[in-house]
This record gives C-alpha cells, structure tokens and sequence, in this order.
C-alpha cells in the first residue's frame, strides 16, 4: 500500500487507456515539434552534401520555428524524482555557464551555432525534452520520427549513392557517410530493440536499414558506426530471448549458429578483403586518434579540465587538419572526435561528471528495476550512447541524443517502469 502511495503519477490514465484522455493542446504541440525536427534534420543532413544550396538554410529556420512554438507548449517544469531533479537544475546550470564562456554575435559564429547541428549549440538545449510531459502515448509521435528520418536516409542514399560508395580516403565521401548514418539511421536501432511494440512492416523497415549501414560501414571502413550497429543488433537478440523465455538449449543452439553465421561472414570477408572490404581491412588496426588526443593532453591545463575551456573552447594541435580552398584551417581545433573529451573541452570534467551523474542511474533503474522492455531498451539506449561517447560523435542535435533524454524520464519515472508489458502495447497499438 505504502508503495501505491508512493507513485507521483498514478497509473489509472494509462490502465483506463482514451484517446480522449490525450490533450489536444499537448498532442498538437507535439505534432509541432517532430515536423520541426525532420525538417530541420532532413535540410541539415543533406546541406552537409550540398554547402552551397542555401535553400536549405531557410528550411532549417523554420524547422527550428517549430520546434521552439512546440516546445514552448510543452515544458512543464515539473521533476518528480528529487535527486534528478536536483542533478538536472545542476547540470542545466553548467551548460548555460558554458554556452556564455564563449558566446558571440558575428555572423560567422551565429551561422554556425544555429545551422550546425553536430557542432553547434543546439546540443546543449536537448536536456529540455527532459521537461515534456511523461504519457508514454506520445512516444509513438518518436517512433514515426525515426520511420520517416530512416525512409529519408535511403532516400538520401539513394541519390549519393555515388559519394556514399566511392572508395579511397576522400574527405567528402566520409562526411556524408558520417552525417547521413549518425543524422538519420542510427535512431532505428531503437525500433529494433523496443520491436515489440511495433507492426511487422516497422520491425522490418528499422532492422532493413540498420543492416544496410552496418553494410555500407563495413564497406566504407567507419569503425564506429559499425560498432554501433552491431551493438543495437547485440541488444535485440538479448531482448529477443528476454521476452520469448527462451530454454537454455535454445540459447546454446543460437549461440552455435551465430558461430556458425561469424565463420561464414570472416571467410567471405577474408576472400574480399583486398577488394570490397579494402578500407575496413587498413583501418582496423590504424590509430587514428592518438596522435591528437596527445595535442589534446598536452594542451589543457589543470583548471581547463576541471571546467573546460567553455563552447569556443579550442587546444593547439598543429598538422591535423589540412587548408583547402574552402577551409582556412589553423592549428587550433575546437572539436576533437573522441566526444567524452570534446564534453570535458567546452565544460571539463564537471560537465561530463554531472552527464554522469544522471545517466548512469538512469541506466540501472530502467534495466534493474522495470516490468516492461520498454524501459529496459530506454536504459540499454542510454548505455550504449555512454559507450558511444568514445568512439563516435554522439553529443549532437540529433534524433539519437535526443532519445537519451527521452529514456532517461522513462528511466527515472517509477509509473512507467512498473507498468505492465500487457498495457503499453495496448497504448501503442491504438490508433493516432
């Protein structure tokens, strides 16, 4: 009984599932904000394609229309866990000290920060999605976002289909190959290991896509994004046997075909490797980082660690990048790929401490302490995201990022957590 009493949200709306229930107001704010987002990510994506299509620009603008007209509805401040709370007001603090230890107001700067979506400040902003209402009804708005983003990526990837396999170390090439799968595909993986809860057509579509850029990342030698992907397939094959209660045999058998399925795929790969998978093959082994992450230690000074360098933060790492025609490069850079160290470069050790801080319980409570997978994928999202924090760029204003926050409310809500598998299907199975 002290339990029941416990709860800050009681479970009686999502039991009694109405539409009716879902208020307009909410449901229209969110439709807002979603368009607002793919528009904004589609122009995005395919402006780091076509930099000189300015078009593009002026879609992005009022994507982020949208999405702040939605998210002004939205916001409720309004926490029910007291240590998230208490993190969060912390956390939100700190990144607003950081974004005013380097704030400007030329064109150049203000260009960037608000049509950058990976490297601007928009990233700093996601935290807020923390503050939208919690009806789990409204994640379906998030999972016809991640449909529609994977249709734009094969769209997209049909049209680039020539950048996208050009072999070699062209710079472009792997450019769209980074922002059209980190931008567009990578939120798929989230379908696959909350499959459950989607149609058959959904469930094939996200696993299709995932396959098709773990391929083409092979392909192209992109370790991270490899790695990624063959994480989000790891997690829906434990989630698999999870939710079939699947015997111990039956786990020994898998197990022996995926040994089975590995030999077969190493063999063909060590018949190609001098061919289709050339690149993956020289870059398996290759260091691409230590050297500059070595400029990166050199450079940081004590206090600089501790609360970074603020968001213009740079450190002096000369011989990396090169001066084109288009790009004046210096020896300074602001970013560095290796993204738990670009979090400690623009707000040090304490921004990534209180990231942690908050993600970290998040991941135990909606693993450890749930009754539906829902949870337990939004917990597993979030783990993988930490990890991914070292070999990829994952700190962005992007689909992926944005589902960590949304995980994390459902993490730290126990209403969720304890609701019965039986019920969110039947919520996400009406219609609207």
């Amino acid at each position: 009984m002290q339990v029941i009493q416990e709860y800050t949200v009681p479970l009686e709306p999502f039991i009694n599932y109405d539409q009716a229930q879902i208020k307009r107001k909410e449901l229209r704010a969110f439709n807002l904000f979603w368009a607002g987002f793919i528009l904004y990510t589609a122009a995005f994506v395919l402006f780091t394609a076509n930099p000189y299509y300015l078009i593009l620009n002026k879609l992005q603008l009022v994507g982020l229309f949208l999405i702040a007209i939605g998210t002004i509805s939205l916001i409720q401040f309004k926490i029910e866990n007291k240590y998230l709370r208490g993190m969060y007001i912390l956390y939100c603090a700190w990144l607003l000290y950081t974004l005013s230890r380097g704030m400007q107001f030329d064109r150049v700067f203000l260009f960037s920060a608000v049509f950058d979506a990976w490297f601007g400040i928009l990233p700093y902003f996601v935290p807020i999605v923390l503050l939208f209402p919690k009806n789990i009804y409204y994640l379906k708005k998030v999972f016809t976002t991640i449909i529609i983003l994977g249709i734009v990526f094969v769209i997209y990837s049909v049209q680039y289909r020539g950048q996208l396999l050009t072999f070699g170390a062209d710079i472009t090439s792997q450019t769209i190959m980074e922002f059209f799968s980190k931008t567009l595909a990578i939120p798929c993986g989230f379908l696959i290991i909350t499959y459950i809860y989607h149609s058959k057509t959904r469930r094939i579509l996200a696993f299709s896509i995932v396959i098709f850029t773990l391929l083409l990342a092979v392909v192209r030698g992109r370790r991270a994004i490899t790695l990624m992907n063959v994480s989000y397939l790891l997690i829906f094959y434990i989630t698999y046997l999870y939710v079939n209660k699947v015997k111990f045999i039956t786990v020994v058998l898998s197990l022996f075909l995926v040994g089975i399925v590995a030999f077969a795929g190493f063999k063909f790969y060590s018949a190609n490797k001098k061919g289709a998978f050339s690149l993956i093959t020289g870059r398996i082994d290759e260091d691409t980082r230590s050297a500059v992450e070595i400029c990166f230690y050199d450079d940081m000074k004590t206090k600089d660690w501790i609360i970074g360098r603020g968001l213009m933060g740079q450190y002096y790492c000369p011989g990396v990048d090169e001066a084109t025609a288009e790009n004046n490069f210096t020896d300074y850079r602001n970013m560095i790929e290796t993204d738990y160290l670009n979090i400690i470069l623009k707000g040090g050790i304490v921004s990534l401490g209180l990231l942690l801080l908050i993600t970290i319980p998040a991941v135990i409570k909606g693993v450890f302490y749930s009754k539906n997978i829902l949870s337990k994928a939004a917990g597993a999202w979030i783990f993988l995201w930490v990890l991914d924090l070292y070999p990829a760029t994952v700190y962005t204003f992007t689909l992926n990022y944005v589902l960590v926050w949304i995980s994390v409310g459902i993490c730290y809500s126990r209403t969720i957590r304890s609701m019965p598998e039986s019920t969110i299907k039947e919520i996400f199975s009406g219609k609207g």
